[in-house]
């Protein structure tokens, strides 16, 4: 198998394959689950290689439609999210921001952002008591599932939640070279 770069936004349409739209727009699963139903069970699952229109055929929606509310709601994630060189910026102006690590146990322990806190059940309840303006940043590995926390925390009252998008990958690769890049085998 070789290794296609990521389409660009402007490039998608109805012909694209859903493991492109998947990779190009991060919180589609979650979209595509949230209005039409599709993507979270057997019967309603739809495979990498098949299309966005093949999709919406089969299911009986437009395939434009769908388009259109993916873009949509790719742009209503971008708002939740937060650029690695964006963050340090606002760290280095001596912003209070709440640093928090949603990745396992070990990755935390293995290699951490600086002043960043490891997320369990004990901590939860700790940030949840915050005031609800309280800046937080939320951060995984490579920053594909960090909407789904950001979303989270937001529907907790904590409206000033955001996601660091590329996760720690992105803040190693355009930040701080001292905190190691890994990868994860089942990635």
């Amino acid at each position: 198998m070789f290794y296609l770069p990521p389409m660009s936004v402007a490039e998608l349409s109805p012909g694209t394959k859903m493991a492109e739209i998947l990779e190009t727009l991060p919180g589609a699963r979650r979209a595509l689950f949230a209005r039409y139903h599709l993507g979270g069970c057997s019967s309603c699952a739809y495979s990498d290689t098949e299309t966005l229109a093949e999709l919406a055929a089969r299911s009986e929606i437009d395939a434009d439609e769908a388009l259109a509310h993916l873009l949509a709601s790719h742009e209503h994630d971008a708002a939740m999210l937060i650029s690695a060189t964006d963050l340090k910026s606002r760290l280095d102006a001596g912003e209070k921001i709440v640093l928090v690590d949603v990745r396992t146990r070990e990755e935390h322990e293995a290699v951490a952002i600086p002043g960043a806190r490891f997320f369990t059940r004990e901590s939860q309840q700790e940030f949840f008591a915050l005031p609800p303006e309280t800046v937080i940043v939320i951060h995984d590995h490579l920053g594909k599932s960090v909407l789904d926390q950001v979303a989270w925390f937001r529907g907790h009252s904590m409206k000033e939640t955001y996601g660091l998008q590329g996760g720690i990958d992105a803040w190693s690769r355009e930040v701080d070279p001292s905190v190691q890049r890994y990868r994860l085998e089942m990635e």
